[in-house]
């Protein structure tokens, strides 16, 4: 059966993660894409789109078309609960791109019509797709590493501050690299943990290299007047059963310690982090050992072995899941406790205090 799929935002990640991923599944038609700006939707739907694919301004009026299985949602966080809901209650099945929802309320709103509707919601955390994520995944879930009692979740960039888009815009986004890229380090954290149960949150937020004028920066200065979410935020979790998270994002900071999307564990029976590969570190028969993981296995002639990026494998696996009836990788359940978590950081930093999430 061949499954329809409708756009909704033709911007910057459905242009570099959801079409062309999507492209390379078989099974898989685009055939309809919506924008505010048509001229992106249009765009969209001569690279991407069949030749019947149609074009919206309105999503709403999209959702109407009884024939589009599963919708990807690639807007501004602002409306990511929204169109979501709204997609879900027309009977499509929902990828939304991270993070989840602006607020916690939204995504529960959004796990709510999922149970309500029947219908399925995963959320774009691609980097669990990844070979080092793989494969570290699966030492967790074998008990490699014991009782994981501290994750460090790691996203920080020395000077990389997206200045296009609506990046910048709280209103739109809910916050700055904390909602952005922390959200990516903490996703992958919590799963290799196998913990979603927060119990306490404490955190702070930055506005410290934000008004600098005439920045170096990877894409150039930004306008601080139009800088208004974090450039920095830092916060600690504590779980239910005593586990600690710490979690680091910025899009400027002054340091090198730089790493995205990445990972340290420290359990019971070893570690593992993601700082220079894919380190995994513990005690056998008295002495400590260090080895890292090999996850390019290289070639023959001729021949470069079967292979895919995260973002074609998170696609393949979405799409997968719709038509096996199977649960997707990314549950709304799992990444709704991410954007509680990231909220509580927030809320922690405006009132000084602990935000408790267990009561």
């Amino acid at each position: 059966m061949m499954l329809k799929v409708g756009i909704i935002g033709c911007g910057g990640i459905a242009n570099g993660k959801h079409m062309p991923s999507l492209a390379q599944v078989d099974g898989v038609e685009m055939t309809a894409f919506c924008d505010v700006i048509v001229s992106r939707a249009q765009k969209a739907k001569e690279e991407f789109g069949t030749a019947e694919a149609k074009v919206y301004e309105d999503y709403k009026e999209m959702l109407a078309d009884a024939d589009i299985d599963i919708v990807h949602v690639c807007t501004p966080n602002s409306s990511h609960a929204e169109i979501s809901i709204a997609a879900m209650t027309a009977d499509k099945h929902v990828m939304c791109e991270k993070p989840m929802a602006k607020t916690a309320e939204e995504g529960r709103k959004m796990v709510a019509t999922a149970k309500a509707t029947g219908k399925k919601l995963t959320i774009g955390y691609q980097n669990r797709f990844r070979k080092d994520a793989v494969y570290l995944h699966q030492v967790c879930e074998e008990n490699g590493l014991g009782d994981i009692y501290l994750g460090k979740a790691h996203a920080i960039r020395r000077r990389a501050v997206p200045t296009w888009g609506v990046f910048l815009d709280e209103d739109a986004q809910g916050g700055g690299p904390l909602i952005d890229i922390g959200t990516h380090a903490l996703d992958l954290t919590l799963w290799m943990m196998d913990n979603y149960q927060p119990k306490f949150v404490v955190g702070n937020t930055y506005h410290k290299l934000s008004a600098t004028e005439n920045a170096a920066n990877a894409w150039g200065p930004w306008d601080p007047e139009k800088f208004t979410v974090e450039d920095s935020a830092f916060g600690y979790i504590v779980m239910e059963n005593g586990a600690s998270v710490m979690l680091e994002a910025s899009w400027a900071l002054n340091s090198l310690d730089v790493g995205e999307a990445q990972t340290t564990l420290c359990g019971t029976k070893g570690g593992a982090d993601m700082k220079d590969g894919l380190r995994i570190n513990g005690e056998d028969h008295g002495l400590l050992y260090e080895k890292r993981i090999e996850l390019e296995t290289g070639g023959v002639d001729f021949y470069d072995g079967a292979s895919s990026t995260p973002e074609i494998l998170e696609a393949q696996s979405w799409i997968d899941a719709v038509r096996n009836d199977t649960t997707p990788v990314v549950t709304p359940e799992q990444a709704l406790v991410v954007t509680e978590i990231l909220e509580a950081i927030y809320r922690s930093a405006e009132t000084g205090k602990p935000v408790y999430l267990a009561e």
